[in-house]
């Protein structure tokens, strides 16, 4: 019996999305940030966010569940992150495909910040801990017909700071919609859930939960395809106070200056605004960048603008694997370097 989707069906998956927004808010980001973390490093070289592209690419379905397809059968996929100082993380993923119950992903993500000293008020050192984030993810998406597709991650999530340790239970859920011109518009709510354990009896944090919309088309006549995204539906104001004057201050009454009308406005709607590329080089090369610039507002030292907010990367396939590598500059004092390799192990049957 095919499976067929019907216009309620749809409403309420896209509703679920939605309504999860009324329950969700309760200020600030919370705990478990990493979650946000891109690891992938298409992902990063093109914003840091859930891209919508439905290419078969596994990593794209730890941020949207709903890109998990027939093409991420028996695809195994590594990623390495070499971050600031000791810094690091990484994730495994791999995708299986069955014909009744849909397809499915498995991932692990894992953060290491490294070892720290024990140090007595005297400042006597005594010992070493470590500190480390990890996320279990399993995902599933379904292609509901030729237009809509619809997904969804479970997450578990655990921190282990020396002693204290937290841990927590989130869920994603997102649908894409693709047109006859191809078209693929993208939405996911993140992080939906809450925490099972807190570092200390009295604490209690909240998920980073965000909404994100997202479309892109690959042009007909160029070998280029535009990704545009915008982030934090569920909040308009992403503007903070910060010791740091990145607007400049008046040459007269020495005054800050203050953003009115239009120009804040325009500010306030770009902090939401992700827009990359994609510049395919035959059909084993393709360059990837992108700017996000509620990342360089946010980064940016008012006298050293440098590159914040902007990324980029490239990706190989060589033989039977796909190799992407990208940099993410978030501050001028350097750029994490993101190494993704995957393959699809079906090539190796004989």
């Amino acid at each position: 019996m095919n499976f067929k989707p019907t216009g309620t069906l749809i409403a309420v998956v896209f509703l679920s999305v939605f309504t999860a927004t009324l329950h969700a808010q309760t200020g600030g980001r919370g705990a478990y940030s990493f979650a946000d973390a891109p690891v992938s490093a298409r992902i990063a070289a093109l914003g840091g966010l859930a891209i919508p592209v439905d290419d078969g690419d596994i990593s794209l379905g730890l941020f949207n569940p709903a890109l998990i397809s027939e093409k991420s059968h028996n695809q195994l996929s590594l990623s390495y992150v070499d971050f600031f100082s000791d810094i690091n993380y990484g994730s495994v993923q791999y995708g299986r495909s069955f014909e009744r119950l849909g397809n499915f992903s498995a991932g692990l993500q894992y953060y290491n910040y490294g070892t720290f000293d024990y140090a007595d008020e005297g400042g006597q050192r005594d010992g070493q801990f470590s500190a480390a984030d990890y996320v279990f993810v399993l995902g599933w998406g379904r292609q509901l017909d030729s237009n809509f597709s619809i997904g969804a991650n479970a997450k578990f999530l655990g921190s282990a700071y020396e002693s204290y340790s937290s841990f927590g239970l989130a869920v994603d859920v997102a649908g894409t919609y693709k047109t006859k011109s191809g078209w693929l518009f993208a939405l996911t709510a993140r992080n939906i859930g809450r925490e099972l354990k807190s570092y200390q009896a009295s604490d209690a944090y909240t998920m980073p939960f965000s909404m994100q919309f997202g479309v892109s088309k690959r042009l007909d006549h160029v070998p280029f395809r535009i990704i545009m995204m915008y982030d934090r539906i569920e909040k308009w104001d992403l503007t903070f106070e910060s010791t740091l004057n990145s607007r400049g201050t008046d040459p007269i009454t020495g005054e800050i200056k203050e953003q009115k009308g239009a120009e804040k406005f325009a500010d306030q709607l770009m902090r939401h605004i992700v827009v990359g590329g994609e510049f395919y080089i035959g059909k084993n090369l393709v360059l990837r960048g992108s700017y996000n610039y509620g990342r360089r507002k946010e980064m940016i030292i008012p006298d050293k603008l440098g590159t914040v907010g902007f990324s980029w990367g490239m990706g190989v396939r060589i033989s039977r694997f796909n190799i992407n590598y990208s940099r993410s500059a978030y501050h001028v004092i350097g750029s994490p370097n993101y190494l993704t390799i995957s393959t699809n192990l079906s090539g190796f049957k004989r």
